[in-house]
């Protein structure tokens, strides 16, 4: 008679490290698909309220430079303005004098005495 001694072998199958799921692959695969699609629609709505945002900013600083545009115009003549404003004040300073000038020496060629002022 023999005798025969069981001994389990460590090496009779291979292991697999994998764990075994009760949910298909391509049900996974589905979710990931749609949890990926979901990200790309908001990425694309982000995008897409960037680029309006980026839009009305545009438009905002076309509008500032045209009023930057208006408002150097309008200094300038206003500067143009007052240059002929002071010589015209000049002028008639230069007049006065020539006025006042005049009329002293009429006063004293007639021997009349004028009090000075100066």
């Amino acid at each position: 008679m023999f005798s025969t001694i069981a001994v389990p072998s460590t090496q009779a199958k291979p292991h697999h490290h994998r764990e075994v799921s009760a949910v298909p692959e391509s049900e996974v695969l589905r979710r990931r698909n749609e949890e990926l699609e979901k990200e790309l629609k908001k990425s694309i709505e982000r995008e897409e309220k960037m680029r309006q945002d980026l839009k009305k900013t545009w438009e905002r600083l076309r509008v500032a430079e045209e009023a930057e545009e208006r408002l150097c115009s309008q200094l300038g003549e206003l500067e143009a303005e007052a240059v002929d404003q002071a010589r015209a004040y000049r002028t008639r300073v230069i007049n006065l004098m020539d006025q006042l000038s005049s009329a002293h020496k009429l006063l004293e060629s007639a021997s009349i005495s004028v009090p000075n002022f100066r």
